[in-house]
This record gives structure tokens, sequence and C-alpha cells, in this order.
């Protein structure tokens, strides 16, 4: 009886140890795990104009508090002087997603970022690890944009800004989603609202592309 008691907390420790030693890996998507940005872009300020029509934007997007599809939208409407009211933000995120659907009809899907689909997987499969996406854009053109591109979400969690318009927030949310305790938190991300918000939660920044000095590829990542 001792013996199995004992085994049975040894396996315990174990569970406890492993579920403490976990690795939590976040990723934007545009720019990060997809390239997408100039065309995305594209879509998504022609779906504002053509719902709210001649509109007046800030001179860069770091202008904006929240650089995200719909923090910017909100700003915008107050700086035009329209009301700041959910059904315009959600007329123009039902555009934006459809020109979305569309281009990937007519052109494709967006290209990935070397190696990122591999990565993806080894981390899903890594039993140290575990993975969320936590993006500024918003869920429906999230996961059409990657289950089109090839990378496969399915049991990853995804924070959007459908759950709000600040990034840290939606990286907050994102980590509630992932659940467990962390031995540390790594999010992967092209911009540098990405870096300024992981700044703000404390959390280890790895940049993705050539706009910040970051990595070209996934191959060869180790964490």
């Amino acid at each position: 009886m001792f013996a199995r008691l004992e085994e049975s907390i040894y396996k315990a420790a174990g569970q406890f140890g492993e579920a403490r030693f976990l690795k939590a890996i976040f990723f934007d998507i545009d720019g990060t795990l997809i390239e997408s940005m100039s065309i995305d872009s594209d879509l998504y300020f022609s779906s504002i104009s053509a719902v709210l029509g001649t509109v007046e934007f800030r001179p860069n997007l770091n202008d904006y508090d929240h650089v995200t599809d719909s923090g910017i939208i909100a700003q915008l409407l107050a700086d035009n002087d329209f009301a700041v009211e959910s059904s315009a933000i959600d007329l123009i995120r039902e555009r934006y997603v459809a020109s979305v659907s569309a281009h990937i009809e007519s052109v494709g899907p967006f290209p990935t970022i070397h190696g990122a689909t591999q990565f993806v997987d080894r981390l899903r499969d890594s039993k140290e690890h575990k993975v969320a996406i936590a993006t500024g854009g918003w869920r429906g053109s999230a996961i059409l944009k990657l289950e089109t591109s090839g990378i496969d979400i399915d049991g990853i969690p995804v924070a959007s800004c459908d759950d709000s318009h600040s990034r840290a927030e939606i990286m907050r949310v994102a980590l509630a989603r992932l659940g467990d305790e962390f031995e540390s938190v790594t999010y992967f991300g092209d911009a540098e609202w990405d870096r300024r918000a992981c700044q703000t939660l404390g959390w280890d920044f790895v940049p993705v592309g050539s706009d910040l000095g970051g990595i070209q590829s996934y191959d060869g990542v180790d964490l």
C-alpha cells in the first residue's frame, strides 16, 4: 500500500513540476506568421473608406493609442466627428473580412514566413510549450488567413481585437485562455507596437522581419 502511495505522490509531483516549467509562446499573425502586411493594409483601409467615405487619418499608425483593427477605427471615428458606435465598427469588419476572403479566392492564400508552419507544428507537439495566437486583427480574418495558409491552429487559443482594442489586453486574454503557470512567456511579433506591449507586460519579445532587425526564418529557432 505504501509503495503505491509513494508512486502516486511521485507521479503527482512530476506532473506538477511539468506544469510549472511550461513555456508559453504567443504569435502575432500579419508579418509574423504570414506575409500579408502590404495587401492586408490596403484591404483594411479600403474597407474603412467604403463604409465611412472620405476620412482623415493620423499621419502614422503609431499615433493611435491602440494599433489594432478595432482600436484604430474607434479613434478614427472620434477624430472625424462620427459617433463611436459598435455598428460602424461591425460594418467595417464585415466588409474587410469579405475583402480578405475575396482576395484569397482570387489570388490564393497568403504565403507563410519561411519555416513558420513547421515551427508552430513543432511547438504544438512539444511537452514543454503551449501556444496561442494574440493578434491585433479581427478573429474572423485571422482564422481565415491562417487556415488557408496551411497553419494548423486546431486547439490553439486565439485572442483578437474582438476581445479588446488594446494589444496588451488582447495578449492578457490569450494568456488567460492558455491557462497553467509558466516559467517564461515569449511573444513573436513584427512591429514596434508588439515590442511595446511586451515591455508593458514584462514578456520576452522575439522580433520578426526586417523592420525590427528580426528573424527572417523560423528555421533553427530554438526555445
